[in-house]
């Protein structure tokens, strides 16, 4: 039930009596709340734009998307801290969700009420953040906003999430992908300490990232059948245990090629598991951290005189480049690399694939390559 009052009067016994209201809003629209059942007011100066609100009350409750005035009040970081709170995901990804939402959002949206919020205000922090971070930083922020938007709208917070129609920049993606020339491994394997140098073959000769390589065990690695079974990292919470991997899609058997074997088996006759099993550890037979290796490797490929670009994901590239050069189709790419789509290889590595028109150019020469067509060619000229 909805309708309009005139709060100047009022009928008593069928009549219009004056109320003596002398208030600058007389007009008030009234409705009921379909969760409480209450009736909710609003004033209004003119008849008319209590009419127009009232209309888009009765449409919002027929279509499911009414919300209630003093929800939309909530401020976005406390509704985002609601959130999170309730989120299943594992410690790394929750630590990063708070400190993405901690420094790139709440100092320009966490104390503005929620359904204040306009497209035109995200858009304006996309445009700030990506004047000072990578479009990956930006993208994953605006990932982040877009899920605390997008819960808000299913609890009835807000009608519609302004994260809708904002332009991102651009991942400038062949400049990301950095590819270590044999010569480049090799120098860097040979910088390393000697307890790390095979961490290096598993990198270019598996495609493992740094927290598979880190929590990879020797239960995990099949000699006798050639494969690694990739299905666990190394926690990033320092308390040395394992996590599950980045992805669903990260969970993996790769082919254990040769070369990888056999540095593997000789680094395990010198340097035996931990306890836990893993293959690299410390020299006390510890977990290594994240944080440690990245500095064992930044002194490494310092020394060997490399560029600082080269981080060790670079040995993931250099595996996915030697897997396409050698002439294997992206969903083979996808799958010895864990992504969750052949989208996200292409969108990566779609810059080393072969260029589509040489393939055409070819396919067609190699079917009209026949005795009788070079027979037809002659007669022509």
């Amino acid at each position: 039930m909805a309708y309009i009052v005139d709060r100047r009067w009022k009928r008593v016994a069928g009549e219009k009596v004056a109320t003596g209201y002398r208030g600058a809003s007389p007009w008030q629209a009234c409705w009921k709340d379909p969760a409480t059942g209450r009736e909710v007011t609003r004033s209004f100066g003119r008849k008319v734009d209590a009419e127009r609100h009232l209309d888009g009350v009765r449409g919002d409750l027929v279509r499911g998307e009414y919300v209630r005035p003093e929800d939309g009040r909530t401020t976005l970081r406390e509704y985002a801290e609601q959130w999170r709170a309730g989120q299943v995901s594992a410690p790394s990804t929750r630590r990063k969700v708070e400190q993405v939402l901690r420094l790139h959002v709440y100092p320009r949206l966490g104390e503005r009420p929620i359904a204040s919020i306009r497209p035109s205000d995200v858009q304006t922090l996309v445009r700030d953040l990506s004047e000072r971070f990578a479009p990956s930083t930006v993208a994953t922020t605006y990932a982040y906003l877009g899920a605390v938007f997008r819960a808000a709208v299913r609890d009835r917070l807000i009608a519609r999430t302004p994260c809708d129609g904002i332009q991102l920049p651009k991942a400038h993606t062949d400049d990301e992908v950095v590819v270590l020339t044999v010569e480049q491994v090799l120098a860097v394997e040979a910088a390393l300490p000697e307890r790390y140098r095979a961490a290096v073959w598993v990198g270019v000769g598996l495609g493992l990232r740094v927290g598979e390589v880190l929590g990879l065990t020797v239960d995990r690695i099949d000699f006798l059948r050639r494969q690694v079974k990739v299905d666990r990292q190394a926690s990033t919470e320092g308390s040395g245990g394992f996590s599950p991997p980045k992805t669903r899609a990260s969970v993996r058997v790769v082919p254990l090629p040769d070369a990888v074997g056999v540095a593997l088996a000789e680094h395990l006759r010198r340097f035996p598991p931990g306890d836990d099993g893993r293959v690299f550890t410390t020299a006390t037979g510890r977990a290594v951290r994240r944080t440690a290796f990245g500095e064992v490797w930044a002194r490494a490929r310092a020394r060997a005189g490399l560029p600082d670009e080269l981080k060790f994901h670079a040995c993931r590239h250099t595996y996915a480049s030697t897997l396409i050069l050698a002439g294997e189709s992206v969903v083979v790419v996808q799958r010895r690399l864990g992504h969750e789509s052949a989208a996200l290889t292409l969108d990566v590595y779609g810059h080393l694939f072969p260029d589509a028109d040489d393939k055409t150019r070819a396919a067609i020469d190699a079917a009209y390559a026949t005795p009788a067509v070079a027979a037809a060619q002659n007669v022509a000229d």
